[in-house]
């Protein structure tokens, strides 16, 4: 055994039981536990974060009742961090179309993202996606996306890699350019993974093992 890594998945609103089944179903060099992380005592179990699709909003709320709120920044800090979704909003340092009322934000990634971006649920779909750095990267992944945000604006000079995009004619508002930010649909920083749609809901645990072995294994010791 090269050492048992934990790895929690936000457990207070969204598909956070299917990213457990995900990371549950890997089978790495590794030993991954998995914690449903509902208080700050299970966060300070866990080497990394998993913060599911859901409602942003409803997401935010429930962690600043719980108590989670301001240990979950500072787990951003230091601890890889991965956002799906209504997570990749909560990563996100400034949100567009928030709800009146506001939107609080975790941070740790340095863009900017629209909420609900391709409109209602009704316009929900899936793409075929081409990813930098999965297992037989030329075996496209089925991105869901569901109520998905948009990437807007990247800060300048943040050290961000693109590591999937869709094709700029399925864009709400279809462009030209391919390298127009809105076509982002995952990137990472530093230790962090940002996903605007839903690699839980697919059986493809391709970037469930690309979140282990590329955000986590790194910064956790073996034994």
């Amino acid at each position: 055994m090269s050492g048992t890594v934990t790895i929690g998945i936000l457990a207070l609103q969204g598909a956070f039981a299917e990213h457990q089944t995900r990371l549950q179903n890997l089978r790495l060099k590794r030993k991954i536990t998995t914690v449903l992380v509902k208080t700050p005592e299970d966060l300070q179990r866990c080497d990394a974060l998993i913060i599911p699709g859901g409602e942003s909003t409803t997401i935010a709320l429930l962690a600043r009742l719980s108590g989670l709120l301001e240990p979950l920044k500072a787990f951003i800090y230091t601890k890889p961090v991965w956002g799906t979704c209504a997570g990749a909003i909560l990563l996100s340092q400034s949100v567009t179309n928030a709800k009146k009322d506001g939107q609080e934000l975790l941070g740790g990634v340095s863009v900017d993202i629209a909420r609900n971006g391709w409109g209602s649920q009704v316009e929900s779909f899936e793409a075929p996606l081409d990813v930098n750095g999965l297992h037989e990267s030329s075996v496209p992944f089925i991105g869901i996306f569901i109520r998905a945000p948009v990437v807007l604006a990247l800060a300048p000079d943040a050290p961000i890699q693109v590591i999937a995009r869709l094709p700029p004619h399925l864009l709400p508002e279809p462009a030209d350019d391919e390298n127009d930010p809105r076509t982002i649909v995952a990137l990472r920083q530093g230790l962090h993974l940002l996903t605007t749609f839903h690699p839980e809901l697919t059986p493809d645990d391709r970037f469930h093992d690309y979140f282990a072995r590329k955000c986590v294994f790194t910064t956790v010791p073996t034994v």
